[in-house]
C-alpha cells in the first residue's frame, strides 16, 4: 500500500508546512526572558557577576527595578526584589507600572541627592527612557542597565496566530466546498462572494425583525433563542440557495456560459446587499455559531469538520459524486451513459448557492454585525483555495480534501504576509501571481508537461 501512495497526493500538505515554517523564520525576534530565569538572572548580575562583583555599586547607590504593570515583566521584577531580599541586599527600590513612574523614582532620587548604581528591567518598555537618561539626568554618572539574558521567538509560530487562521479559513473553505463541485464539472460561480455578504444581511436583518417583534410583546431583544436565531440563518441560506438554483437552471437549461450567468448574479446579489443598512442590534444568541464553543472546540471548527467528512464521503463514496466527476470529464459521454447532466448541473449550483448561505451567516456571526462590506472579493479568494488544492479548472478532476489544504494555505499567507508587513495591495499581487502559476500548473497536468503543452497547435 504505502509504495501506491504518490508524493502528490501530499505535495499540498508539505506546501502548507513548508510556508508555516518560511513565516515562523521570517518572523523571528528577540525578546527579553521573561521567564522564572529572568529573575535569577537580574539577581546574579546584581549580587554575583553582575555590579556588586566588580564594585560598582557602592553601599548608599540604589538599584531601581521596574517591571511594566499587568505584563509578564511585572513577575520578573517582583522575583527580582524576592531574590535580592533572600541575599541580604538593602539599597534597591521595586518600582511597578509604566515609564513615568519609573521617571518619577529617578526624579525623586535626584532630589534627595542620591546616586543610582543601575537599573534592573526586562522588556521594550523603557528603551526610549534609558536611550534619554544621560541628558535628563547628568547627576546619575556611574549607573548600569542590566536586563536579563533574551530568547528567540516567532510571532507566527503560537496558539493566537493559528486561531486566527482557523477563523480567517473557516468561510472561506465553507464556500471552496460548494466551488470544488461547480469547478469539476467544468465551471464556475462568480457570485459566492456577494452571496455571503447578501447572505450576512439577510440572516441579521431576519433576526433583529424577531428580536424587535419581541420587544413589541413586552420582552428584551436578548430573549431571542436560538430557535429565532436559526429561523434568519435558514432564511438566509434558503434565498442564496434560490439564487443558486436559478444561475444553475439558466446554465443546465439555455446553455450560457456560467461565468456570464454568475456574473450578472454577483451584480445582483452585491447590489441588494448595499441596499441594506449595517445591522448591529441583534441579540447574545446570534454571536453562538460563530463564536461559541462545544466541549472546548470551537463550533465554526466542528462546522467544518463535519461538512468536510460529508463532502468527501458524497464525492468518494457515492453514485451522485461519480456523476459530477463523469459532467466534468465528458458532458457528452456522460449524458449518453445515463448520467442527469442538466440535474447534476442544477445540483452543483444551488449547493454552491447554499454553502454561501451557511457561509454568510458564519461570518455574521463571527463578528456580531453585518455590514455591505461583508464578502468584497471573497470569490477571488475561494477560487484560488480550489485551484490551489489541485482542483482542475478543466473539469473531471479534483478532491474535498485538496481544497481544505488550498483554504489554509490561502489563510497562512494572508496571515504571514500581515505579519511580514505586506499590505493589502502586494497580497492580492502574491494571490493573483500564485493563481496564475496554479492554472498553468493545471494545464500542464492536462497536457502531459510543459514540452507538449507548448508543441500543441496554436
Amino acid at each position: 500500500m504505502l509504495s501506491k501512495i504518490k508524493l502528490g497526493d501530499y505535495g499540498m500538505v508539505l506546501v502548507l508546512l513548508a510556508l508555516v515554517t518560511l513565516f515562523s523564520l521570517l518572523t523571528l525576534k528577540r525578546k527579553d526572558n521573561d521567564g522564572p530565569s529572568a529573575a535569577d538572572n537580574l539577581v546574579e548580575q546584581i549580587t554575583g557577576r553582575g555590579l556588586s562583583a566588580r564594585g560598582s555599586v557602592k553601599s548608599d547607590a540604589q538599584v531601581l527595578i521596574f517591571g511594566n504593570r499587568k505584563t509578564s515583566y511585572e513577575d520578573v521584577a517582583k522575583r527580582t526584589a524576592e531574590g535580592l531580599e533572600k541575599k541580604g541586599l538593602k539599597n534597591f527600590q521595586l518600582v511597578i507600572g509604566e515609564p513615568r513612574d519609573l521617571r518619577l523614582a529617578l526624579n525623586k532620587l535626584r532630589a534627595d541627592g542620591g546616586q543610582l548604581g543601575a537599573i534592573a528591567t526586562s522588556g521594550p518598555v523603557l528603551d526610549e527612557l534609558i536611550i534619554d537618561l544621560p541628558e535628563n539626568y547628568p547627576e546619575f554618572t556611574a549607573y548600569k542597565v542590566l536586563r536579563p539574558s533574551t530568547r528567540v521567538y516567532s510571532t507566527f509560530f503560537k496558539t493566537d496566530t493559528f486561531l486566527s487562521i482557523f477563523k480567517r479559513v473557516v468561510v472561506i473553505a465553507i464556500v471552496a466546498t460548494g466551488m470544488t463541485l461547480v469547478i469539476i464539472t467544468a465551471g464556475i460561480d462568480l457570485s459566492v462572494g456577494s452571496l455571503v455578504g447578501l447572505s450576512a444581511m439577510v440572516c441579521a436583518g431576519a433576526v433583529q425583525a424577531i428580536a424587535h417583534q419581541a420587544e413589541a410583546s413586552g420582552g428584551a431583544i436578548n430573549d431571542v433563542g436560538m430557535g429565532g436565531v436559526g429561523l434568519g440563518f435558514l432564511a438566509a441560506i434558503l434565498c442564496c440557495g434560490a439564487m443558486g438554483l436559478l444561475c444553475g437552471s439558466l446554465i443546465a437549461f439555455f446553455k450560457v456560459a456560467p461565468f456570464i450567468i454568475t456574473l450578472g448574479m454577483m451584480m445582483i446579489a452585491r447590489g441588494l446587499q448595499k441596499m441594506s443598512p449595517k445591522i448591529d442590534d441583534l441579540p447574545q444568541s446570534f454571536d453562538w455559531l460563530g463564536q461559541g464553543k462545544m466541549l472546548g472546540i470551537h463550533n465554526t471548527i466542528i462546522l467544518l469538520l463535519l461538512l468536510y467528512i460529508a463532502a468527501h464521503v458524497f464525492m468518494s463514496r457515492t453514485k451522485y459524486g461519480r456523476y459530477i466527476y463523469a459532467v466534468g470529464g465528458n458532458p457528452e459521454a456522460a449524458r449518453l451513459s445515463g448520467v442527469p447532466v442538466t440535474g447534476v448541473l442544477i445540483f452543483v449550483y444551488t449547493l454552491c448557492g447554499l454553502l454561501s448561505g451557511l457561509g454568510g451567516c458564519v461570518e455574521a456571526s463571527q463578528i456580531g454585525t453585518a455590514t455591505t462590506t461583508i464578502g468584497v472579493s471573497l470569490e477571488l479568494q475561494v477560487i484560488a483555495a480550489v485551484v490551489i488544492g489541485g482542483t482542475s479548472l478543466f473539469g473531471g478532476t479534483g478532491r474535498i480534501f485538496g481544497t481544505l489544504i488550498g483554504a489554509l494555505i490561502i489563510a497562512v499567507m494572508k496571515t504571514g504576509m500581515g505579519q511580514i508587513n505586506f499590505g493589502d495591495a502586494l497580497q492580492d499581487v502574491v494571490l493573483g501571481v500564485i493563481i496564475v502559476i496554479a492554472v498553468l500548473v493545471d494545464k500542464m497536468r492536462q497536457s502531459g508537461g510543459l514540452r507538449k503543452l507548448l508543441a500543441e497547435p496554436h
